[in-house]
């Protein structure tokens, strides 16, 4: 009787390890099936961000109160920036003044493109206001490609120098292919002008 009681609580025990084991094998079968799901999650999370596909920012310092301007053009179109805030390519989302008007202390412009189309692009960063005396502002420009079903990348970053005003300089010149893909041997800093002359 004895063994009969002890054989019930050996396969009670058995029983149960193999129910536990059965249950963490499904729920590592389960998560290893959610993980790409997961990914792609945060992709679109990340895609929910940047609302275009060619993304261009400007920053500089926040204890400079100076009025920096960014200027885009994309492939076959037209410059874009603080009046003319957007075509088929390039939208202006921000333009900031410096200090005035400014919800925040943060100092940047950014413009958005809606797909990649191939060509040339051109980034310019231009001085609007005055620059006091004896005061250089770093201007430091930031480009990144969001393709499908994949997160931002950055492609370019620089610092452009800005000590008098209406100064215009080309940070970047460079082409894409359709699929996002920096062109070898095509970045420069040839300058072109996007805005009319100085007056």
């Amino acid at each position: 009787m004895k063994e009969l009681e002890d054989f019930e609580e050996d396969s009670t025990g058995t029983v149960f390890r193999d129910v536990i084991l059965l249950a963490l094998i499904g729920f590592v079968a389960m998560v290893v099936m959610l993980l790409p799901h997961l990914r792609k999650s945060e992709v679109e999370a990340e895609d929910h961000k940047a609302p275009g596909n060619v993304i261009v920012e400007l920053h500089w310092p926040t204890n400079q109160a100076v009025d920096v301007d960014l200027w885009v053009m994309g492939p076959d179109s037209t410059p874009v920036g603080f009046w003319n805030l957007g075509n088929r390519v390039f939208n202006l989302l921000r333009d900031d003044l410096g200090t005035e008007g400014d919800a925040t202390e943060k100092n940047y412009e950014v413009a958005y493109s809606r797909g990649i189309p191939s060509g040339e692009y051109i980034v310019n960063v231009h001085m609007y206001g005055p620059v006091p005396p004896g005061m250089t502002v770093p201007a430091t420009v930031v480009v990144s490609v969001r393709k499908e079903f994949e997160q931002t990348k950055q492609i370019l970053k620089t610092q452009v120098k800005l000590k008098h005003r209406h100064q215009e300089e080309t940070a970047f010149r460079f082409r894409l292919t359709n699929k996002g893909e920096l062109v070898k041997d095509s970045v420069t800093t040839l300058r072109r002008r996007l805005i009319t002359e100085p007056m």
